[in-house]
């Protein structure tokens, strides 16, 4: 301040305002404004001034700053995009800010914390499955990761969704993993919505096993039904990314913290639910909710026995997972298939070389040789590659330790 005043006193006496920005090493723009300020408002025109303008035309204003705030925190987990297109539907009449500004304005209100992003990894190639582009081309199940309850005792949500339209057709809390269970699940979403074309799994229990083709005694139903299996690789999760990106949300908005029961959990599901498909616009169906894409299949769950018009035997698998094949003056034998097969009838037709081919429903089994009185799997699939047991290395201290013995 004090320079100030000696640069307009030595200026007011004559001295040339160049050399004065020279020796006071400020510019010439600043030196006419302060002796502009200094004639309008004298002394107190030198002080400091805020470089905030008094008045903001386009200032959102507090009602509108309001209705995204509370909006924000009746949805803790919605970002600008899911806030502002609800705001417009529920006040059509009222003009919101971009969704920049409204993501600004959560972080002024302390909702939204600003997260460091992340590095840029190249795209990971993934197993041929299909690219769902209706509702009911593909459906997605699992098991969320299991958690503790307020009572100390575990919940297990199964899920499963639409995958074109990101439509949650069940959220289930169950006090353990079973494939009974969860087989009555998805009979009551059959008979209400009807049957899928195909079903997304991973390598989990009740989904799949390590048997014969890795079918469970749940995947071998979905065949039976005509449902087509596509099992993702073990280890890779993002193969199933959008049930994934589900389960995110889910988490965040019902089990922290968690219920005290599984029903008073299970009632925070369903409210979820709810939300989640009739209220919550998602990005992938252009702001769309999954209520306003989905709809149920046309294909009817109306179960019917198994036919092979183009095999030769139908046979039934028993109880223990076996089928008695009938080989002539030999005798019937019995070949173990799997326990998942058990009650389902196998069709049996024989090829040009002697041998049969064992089929249930769409998917070829193997195939039987009556010569050597044998079953062989179906060359080249996973289960093949599960089942077969690894060599183990025998060390070389213990070679070395038989070589002695031997000498």
């Amino acid at each position: 301040m004090e320079e100030r005043l000696e640069f307009l006193s030595r200026h007011r006496k004559g001295e040339r305002v160049t050399d004065l920005c020279r020796e006071f090493g400020i510019s010439r723009k600043t030196a006419y404004k302060f002796v502009a300020r200094y004639k309008e408002h004298g002394a107190l025109g030198l002080l400091d001034q805020r470089r905030v303008p008094e008045r903001i035309p386009h200032r959102t204003s507090a009602e509108v700053t309001k209705l995204i705030v509370t909006l924000r925190r009746e949805h803790p987990t919605w970002g600008p995009k899911k806030l502002v297109e609800v705001l417009r539907k529920k006040h059509p009449d009222t003009r919101f800010p971009s969704r920049s500004t409204i993501g600004e304005i959560l972080e002024r209100n302390g909702l939204i914390v600003r997260k460091r992003r992340r590095k840029h990894h190249a795209p990971v190639e993934h197993s041929a499955l299909s690219v769902p582009s209706k509702p009911n081309d593909l459906w997605c199940i699992d098991f969320k990761g299991q958690f503790r309850l307020g009572n100390g005792r575990y919940c297990y949500p199964l899920t499963v969704t639409n995958a074109a339209s990101r439509y949650v057709l069940a959220c289930e809390a169950f006090e353990a993993i079973d494939g009974l269970q969860v087989r009555i699940a998805l009979e009551h979403l059959f008979k209400t919505l009807g049957l899928p074309k195909a079903i997304r799994f991973d390598g989990g229990s009740p989904f799949a096993s390590t048997g014969l083709m890795r079918l469970s005694k749940l995947s071998a139903w979905w065949v039976s039904l005509g449902i087509r299996l596509e099992q993702i690789d073990p280890g890779c999760p993002q193969q199933n990314g959008r049930h994934e990106r589900m389960h995110r949300t889910l988490k965040a908005e019902t089990t922290r913290p968690p219920a005290m029961r599984l029903l008073q959990q299970q009632q925070r599901f369903d409210k979820w639910l709810s939300v989640f498909n009739h209220q919550r616009p998602h990005e992938a169906l252009a702001m769309k909710c999954p209520a306003d894409v989905y709809v149920p299949s046309t294909r009817t769950h109306a179960p019917k026995p198994l036919s092979y018009p183009l095999h030769d035997l139908v046979l039934r698998v028993s109880d223990s997972g076996r089928i008695r094949f009938p080989n002539g003056r030999r005798g019937d034998k019995l070949y173990f298939l799997s326990e998942s097969l058990a009650g389902h009838d196998l069709g049996l037709r024989e090829l040009d070389d002697g041998r049969w081919l064992v089929t249930f429903a769409s998917v070829d089994l193997g195939t039987i040789d009556r010569t050597t009185r044998t079953f062989t799997p179906r060359s080249g699939t996973e289960a093949d590659a599960d089942t077969q047991p690894t060599p183990r290395r025998r060390s070389s201290t213990t070679q070395t330790q038989k070589k002695r013995r031997a000498a």
